[in-house]
């Protein structure tokens, strides 16, 4: 299985784009601009309207935007033989797409500009896409810029269709792919992640949707995998667009209103046996206290999106028990019960899941299955778009 090349700060590399061949260079930020020379440019000034995202982004003060779930991705338009992409990250590895394909992986590229030239002269659409998790740092993006001789142009308009995905380490496609459980050798899970390929990237561009992926992989409910770090789960994330700063709020904007939010929260609370001082005396208390959590997390995102938002409550097979299915059920009939229809209940499992990306992960073709399934319960729902 073909895995991310790591670019160095100053590699170049060749693929085929469309036809073409394209070149990524990562000049240093302090090289003077010259339009005529784009290998030489500088970071320029940004200039939102020429791109956009839906992902959670706050603005710094020297033009670059901040961010740090996965699978958050920004989309331009440019006129030209090619396009540059202005980078703040070290942490994080991104994928880099003209005209739908992908045409490099960006792994760890530092304070960069990348450039992707050789591009047939003519109108493209560019999209850099977040592969990996980042909670304990930002990136940062400073915009596209066309090389010298063409333009950017107006970014591409929104799409009418809208799916917000809330989850753990399955949603953020933690280490799918890897074809091996034990991926330490090959670069860990950082290298071996790609959200771009997760079922929920998978699923929205199957419908033309715009997305957000707010995953965080370990996080559950009310508890964490193994009873790590106590006294948090992903509810205490939840509202963050910079997920390591505490207290920090995402401004909601009008423009996002998700038909649908797919919440699949629940592996990490039950995966794994109650510890010696965990606040839960037995799993009965652990269920008590995961349904009525999840009660207040509906009401939260009702109360934020409406009453037209389609809120779907997943599950899957967890080893050992059935708690994590069965209570995630009961919580759905009982919302139903008291009149909330636009709640369903979404279980997926498949006998062809493999599990074989790091540490029992779902793996590609696992990301891709469970897309078709989610496809086919989305297809059921009454969805007005």
């Amino acid at each position: 299985m073909r895995r991310s090349r790591h670019l160095s700060r100053r590699t170049f590399l060749t693929a085929s784009a469309a036809g073409a061949v394209t070149t990524v260079t990562s000049p240093s930020p302090a090289s003077p601009a010259s339009p005529a020379s784009p290998a030489r440019a500088s970071r320029p000034s940004t200039a939102p309207a020429t791109y956009r995202t839906v992902g959670r982004v706050k603005e710094a003060a020297d033009g670059y935007v901040r961010y740090s779930w996965p699978g958050i991705s920004f989309e331009g338009r440019f006129r030209g033989t090619g396009v540059g992409v202005v980078l703040d990250d070290a942490v994080n590895d991104y994928d880099v797409q003209i005209d739908g394909e992908t045409v490099t992986t960006l792994v760890t590229p530092g304070r960069t500009i990348s450039w992707i030239n050789g591009l047939p002269d003519g109108e493209h659409g560019v999209r850099l896409v977040k592969r990996t998790e980042s909670t304990w740092a930002v990136g940062r993006f400073g915009g596209f810029t066309a090389v010298g001789g063409g333009g950017m142009l107006p970014a591409p308009a929104a799409r009418s269709r809208q799916i917000e995905f809330i989850g753990d380490s399955y949603t953020a496609g933690y280490g799918n792919t890897s074809d091996t459980r034990d991926c330490s050798a090959t670069g860990g899970v950082d290298r071996n992640t790609n959200a771009d390929l997760a079922f929920a990237a998978l699923t929205a561009k199957a419908l033309d949707a715009d997305y957000q992926q707010n995953a965080f992989s370990g996080r559950g409910m009310v508890r964490n995998y193994n009873g790590g770090e106590p006294g948090t789960d992903y509810r205490t994330y939840y509202d963050r667009a910079l997920l390591h700063v505490a207290g920090d709020v995402w401004e909601k904007p009008d423009t996002w209103t998700p038909q649908v939010v797919v919440i699949g929260l629940g592996i990490n609370d039950f995966s794994t046996p109650l510890g010696t001082g965990e606040p839960w005396a037995t799993q009965d208390d652990l269920i008590a206290a995961y349904e009525s959590a999840y009660h207040g997390f509906l009401d939260k995102l009702r109360a934020r999106y409406g009453a037209g938002t389609h809120l779907v409550v997943s599950a899957t097979s967890v080893s050992g028990t059935t708690a994590f299915a069965d209570t995630a059920e009961r919580i759905v009939r009982n919302r139903v019960a008291r009149g909330d229809g636009g709640v369903g209940y979404w279980y997926y499992d498949d006998p062809a899941l493999d599990r074989l990306g790091c540490d029992w992960h779902p793996s590609l073709g696992d990301h891709r299955i469970i897309s078709g399934l989610l496809e086919q319960y989305l297809a059921t729902l009454p969805l007005d778009w």
